[in-house]
């Protein structure tokens, strides 16, 4: 057994001290990526003690970034994307030119190169995947309309870097630095000759993404899910882990290497090629664990390149330098969504989660002080940007929420408001028309996504939380027995598909006290928590008890330990799948079937009548 272990070594620092300032963070209210940034300046090479392998936490955080996108593209569908290319595509363009000029500016006035500046620039126009991401899966933001236009917003920026990184070496010449062909390995990778010049290169570089596209919607839209289906028929859990971790991983390392493009949008695409698969839901379960492990490597990896005296030996240009991120391209990136006629909370979202520079910032870093067109100072002002914009953009969304209200009074949504009609009353006869009535106007609703949601009229009701698996099956008993309910889900898709259906719902999550009011626990009679999560539901059960002490609460769980944790936080009857399983075994056994029983109503086991299958999973 080898005594060095560099990469066990970089793991375990890593994510045991992430894991402790990350408590000791989340105890003071503050976001715990920030202990996980702290955690990295402590195993970092700038101060005492123990120093990680600074090249493993680099590639490890990689795989963090693959998952995630990976994750992201579960949930994002080719639609999805098109629909935002309208203003992702110029939308990003702008916002990256104008960060670019603003950071050229700044560089001018140091006294840098044209070339420094360029790649100064550049480097701070640019968003954090992983930041990015994570601040809209805090939100419930993913598969908003909003959220969309942030991830295709980031998807052009990603194309927009890989563009820059293969032009920079043909371009370093011109721009005073070295050729760079003994430089950077990221160069490398994308294996696109020099000599051809640079229209050459841009030819180039877009026919091998295209090329990447093609074969990933006419290839792999029938070999992944096919991968998929084959190994679940297998019946073997540990082989479609194992298979979902190699298609993310595997498409990501290919795409690379082959079409030079960046593993984080080769990931994002095996993802969404995968969403199509009916067994999605169950992929993106599998990979959460390691994704949301190796995100957090990829804080502790970034807080290691901080240096905490460059904030004491160059001030202004630091606080310069975080005025372009934060400040400068925000705005820039609020008025272009105004421009394209969204709605202010819709601008505001996207600003605050653009304000903030992470993964491709560094690389660009690296590659432009490797050919030297970027002084070591550049990259340390790059640097200090990006850790003081991570650590601020908690408090840019918090900021963004509370100047809403004003700014939507002073611009007074001066922006025409869609209408959309629908027929009220009964079907007309033939040749009648139905009456018409305008409805919801789209910029409004957009617009109060963020705010409490409009309290429920109902009383005496039943309140459904999470209408997946479980709860849609429990939503269609209620519906048919005509007892009045309603439900709480944060799944856009979902939602759509529930007030088409005419049944009442609220847009969030119930662990929100503002969501979990809007749905009336007090007056309620019932609350079902058809959520597989134990923890929110322990947090939900506790509101819903001081909020009506004589409701009745019926959970879910998936084990003993869940079991007991929600019944000692309140939850009058907590059903457990593998029981309910084989109860229904057993029922089919003795010629027995349980009902729901009106009089007392309560609900057993879920029965698909047609069939007679008890379904409680």
């Amino acid at each position: 057994m080898p005594h060095t272990t560099p990469l066990i070594a970089t793991i375990v620092a890593g994510l045991g001290l992430a894991f402790i300032f990350g408590a000791l963070a989340n105890r003071f209210r503050i976001p715990p990526l920030v202990g996980y940034l702290i955690a990295g300046v402590l195993v970092g090479p700038n101060t005492p003690g123990f120093v990680a392998d600074q090249s493993l936490a680099v590639e490890l955080a990689e795989i963090g970034v693959i998952l995630l996108m990976f994750g992201v593209g579960l949930h994002f569908s080719l639609k999805d994307l098109l629909s935002v290319k309208a203003i992702a595509v110029p939308g990003a363009m702008v916002q990256i030119a104008f960060a670019t000029v603003l950071g050229a500016g700044l560089s001018w006035t140091l006294g840098w190169t044209i070339g420094a500046g360029l790649v100064f620039g550049l480097a701070l126009s640019v968003a954090s995947t992983v930041v990015l991401l994570r601040a809209l899966q805090e939100r419930r933001l993913i598969e908003t309309e909003r959220g969309r236009i942030a991830v295709g917003w980031l998807i052009v920026e990603d194309l927009a870097m890989v563009l820059a990184l293969v032009l920079l070496p043909a371009l370093a010449g011109v721009l005073g630095g070295s050729n760079g062909e003994e430089s950077v390995p990221t160069v490398q990778i994308f294996a696109i000759p020099a000599d051809l010049g640079i229209w050459g290169v841009v030819v180039i570089t877009l026919v091998k993404v295209l090329a990447f596209v093609v074969v990933m919607l006419v290839v792999g839209r029938r070999v992944i899910p096919w991968i998929l289906h084959y190994v679940a028929h297998t019946g073997s859990r540990e082989l479609f882990r194992l298979a979902v971790l190699a298609i993310a991983l595997g498409v990501a390392f290919g795409a690379a290497h082959l079409f030079g493009v960046s593993l984080a949008l080769g990931a994002f695409f095996a993802g969404m090629i995968m969403s199509e698969s009916e067994l999605s839901h169950r992929a993106a379960e599998e990979s959460l664990p390691l994704r949301d492990a190796f995100s957090v490597l990829f804080f502790v990896s970034v807080g290691m390149l901080f240096d905490p005296m460059s904030l004491i030996e160059h001030p202004l240009p630091v606080l310069a330098t975080l005025f372009i991120i934060v400040i400068g391209k925000s705005v820039a990136a609020f008025l272009i969504v105004l421009a394209f006629r969204h709605a202010v909370g819709t601008a505001l979202t996207i600003s605050a989660s653009l304000a903030q520079i992470g993964e491709f910032s560094f690389i660009l870093a690296d590659l432009g002080v490797g050919l030297n067109l970027l002084p070591e100072e550049g990259r340390d002002l790059i640097l200090a940007g990006a850790i003081l914009s991570i650590l601020l953009n908690p408090l840019v969304f918090a900021g963004a929420a509370r100047i809403r209200p004003w700014l939507e009074t002073k611009l007074n949504e001066p922006y025409p408001v869609v209408v959309e009609s629908k027929p009220i009353g009964p079907a007309t006869a033939v040749g009648e028309v139905a009456t018409q009535a305008p409805v919801v106007e789209v910029a409004e609703a957009e617009a109060d996504e963020d705010g409490p949601p409009p309290p429920t009229e109902l009383s005496d009701h039943t309140i459904l939380i999470g209408y997946g698996r479980v709860g849609s099956l429990v939503g269609q008993s209620l519906k048919e027995l005509g007892l009045p309910f309603l439900v709480i889900e944060d799944s856009d898709k979902t939602l759509a598909r529930l007030r088409a259906e005419d049944i009442e719902t609220i847009a969030g999550n119930a662990a929100n006290a503002d969501v979990l009011a809007a749905a009336n626990p007090s007056g309620a009679r019932r609350l079902i928590l058809a959520i597989p999560n134990a923890f929110e539901a322990g947090r939900i059960v506790q509101r819903t008890r001081v909020a009506n002490p004589a409701i009745e609460i019926i959970a879910r769980a998936h084990s003993d330990a869940e079991v007991d944790h929600l019944a000692g936080l309140g939850a009058d009857t907590v059903v457990m799948g593998e029981r309910e399983i084989a109860r229904g075994i057993l029922n089919e056994v003795m010629g027995t079937s349980p009902k729901f029983d009106v009089a007392n109503q309560s609900l057993d086991v879920a029965v698909d009548a047609p069939t007679g299958t008890k379904q409680s999973e």
